[in-house]
């Protein structure tokens, strides 16, 4: 590839030699122009450690995946306020993976867009458009990422006037943070996504690089989000056009600690969250009971996600392969599938989601054990795929956002429950603790408007 130079404003800093990833909203304020390649803009986007790991994860420590007997089990007093559900739960510590770290993928990839778009043309235009397709999934994705955390569950009839998050797509230090709405932050993100969708080869050599596929299927899990079933489906099945392979349970090593390799056939997009304070096995942290037991005794994934524990089970089917912490949030085959079934089914196509129901849950369960599943109607469809999908999906990071849309629909509102060191926590539907507070480092590098309580 020619080398040729592009000019970009960085603030104070290369983004692609970041040696640490803390002290990133510390950096002085001192911006210069520097030069970049196509080959530093490729380093920013190729940088694991960087642009696909430590994604926020306050929404898995506050939902229903897993119990503890003690808070002092899942570490400092800010994630046992998250997990007690207090009104005034907030990360006081300095720049972290809840805020800071987001928004230096953000600004990364917002480098990178500049960067594309004041280049000159002298590399060919499959490079410049991998580059930008890349960079506008990555804003987009993370914009999605704590839009689940920091913002009300979206509504048609109020989401113009709900609070969004900063929708930042400029690197430069004078544009001034603003949270604008709701819609204002989903339409970004639909935009990005669309405009990815044109730019990025239909597959990637690795998957820590956003493709085509990764697209489609993001789009149809944000308007999954949303409630469009009908543009979610379409997307879903975009994807699964692309891709839709799917490992056979019965060939991996049921008793393994990690079971699932990192990188799998599954996966199409590979990113994963900071979770330690739930998954540390020195923990007491427990796999809801109700849950492990919903498993059939023929369902593989009861044991390939779940190891026994004094006192009860941990869970071990993270697709990250790792048994400590940074649990799988990326996007893999099982969810479109997922995805595309639900929409089927509440677009009526009872016959359609159950293909799709039983496409994936056959690759589950014990070689020749399987019964392909039925519905009686559109209901009775929708129920089974919620149902699979909860077990499915466990400890990806998509409780919380599951949690806030199905609030929305009396048939599956659900007041979540904690008994701990002898007292009781409760969190009702549809409550305002559903949009987490802004972390202090938000506030103090802003005018930012904290969340209501």
């Amino acid at each position: 590839m020619k080398k040729t130079t592009i000019y970009v404003l960085i603030l104070g800093i290369i983004t692609s030699t970041i040696s640490c990833k803390k002290d990133f909203l510390q950096v002085k304020q001192n911006a210069k122009v520097v030069q970049i390649t196509a080959a530093d803009c490729q380093a920013i986007l190729d940088n694991y450690d960087i642009m696909n790991s430590e994604y926020p994860s306050h929404g898995e420590l506050s939902s229903d995946d897993y119990f503890v007997l003690s808070a002092n089990a899942i570490g400092n007093g800010e994630n046992q306020q998250f997990y007690r559900w207090e009104p005034n739960a907030q990360v006081l510590a300095g720049a972290d993976y809840s805020w800071a770290i987001p928004y230096l993928i953000v600004y990364n990839a917002n480098v990178v867009i500049q960067a594309v778009e004041k280049e000159p043309g002298a590399l060919d235009q499959t490079t410049l458009n991998g580059l930008k397709g890349s960079a506008l999934f990555f804003r987009a994705n993370m914009f999605y990422q704590l839009a689940q955390l920091y913002t009300k569950q979206y509504d048609p009839n109020t989401a113009n006037q709900d609070l969004g998050i900063p929708v930042r797509t400029d690197p430069s230090i004078s544009v001034e943070s603003s949270r604008g709405s709701v819609q204002q932050t989903y339409d970004q993100i639909i935009k990005d996504f669309k405009e990815a969708i044109e730019l990025l080869p239909n597959t990637s050599s690795k998957a820590s690089r956003p493709n085509k596929a990764a697209a489609y299927a993001a789009l149809a899990k944000t308007y999954l989000t949303m409630g469009n079933y009908t543009d979610a489906g379409s997307y879903a099945n975009e994807c699964l056009k692309i891709y839709s392979s799917l490992m056979d349970y019965n060939t991996l090593n049921q008793v393994s600690s990690t079971p699932f390799v990192r990188f799998n056939s599954e996966v199409i997009f590979q990113s994963y969250m900071q979770a330690k304070s739930i998954t540390q096995p020195n923990t007491q942290a427990f796999v809801d009971l109700d849950l492990y037991n919903s498993y059939a005794s023929d369902d593989l994934r009861k044991s390939l996600f779940f190891k026994p524990k004094t006192g009860g089970y941990r869970f071990s089917g993270s697709y990250n392969q790792t048994t400590v912490s940074n649990f799988f949030n990326g996007i893999a085959v099982d969810e479109v599938y997922l995805i595309r079934a639900e929409c089927n089914a509440r677009n009526g196509k009872i016959i359609e989601a159950m293909n799709d129901l039983n496409t994936l849950l056959v690759t589950r369960w014990k070689s020749g054990t399987y019964v392909n599943m039925t519905a009686s109607n559109a209901e009775d469809a929708l129920i089974k795929v919620l149902t699979e999908r909860r077990k499915e999906l466990i400890f990806r990071g998509r409780r919380w956002t599951d949690l806030k849309r199905l609030n929305k629909d009396i048939r599956f509102q659900k007041t979540l429950i904690r008994n701990v060191d002898g007292a009781t926590y409760t969190l009702p539907p549809n409550d305002l603790r559903y949009s987490l507070l802004l972390p202090l480092v938000a506030l103090n590098y802003s005018s930012l408007q904290q969340n209501p309580r």
